[in-house]
């Protein structure tokens, strides 16, 4: 499932950014383009901060269901042969 986390065709725009010295060096003797490693590295960072917010947001219905398991186990459970 894909999840568009940014709108991929909005232009472009230049930044500051300092960076490490070292770092920025080595980036660029393995040819690393920097635009496009913070770009991947900045949706990265917001499927991250999503899905650590889906999950806060619903850790009541989380819990209730973790909790229903336990108590009633899971539909068909007397059905399995493994």
């Amino acid at each position: 499932m894909q999840v568009n986390v940014y709108d991929a065709n909005a232009p472009k725009k230049s930044a500051n950014l300092s960076i490490n010295s070292d770092l920025l060096q080595r980036a660029r003797e393995h040819h690393i383009n920097l635009s496009k490693a913070l770009e991947q590295r900045l949706v990265e960072m917001l499927l991250e901060e999503n899905r650590r917010k889906w999950r806060e947001e619903n850790q009541d219905a989380i819990d209730a269901y973790n909790r229903r398991i336990e108590t009633c186990g899971v539909f068909g459970e007397g059905l399995r042969r493994f």
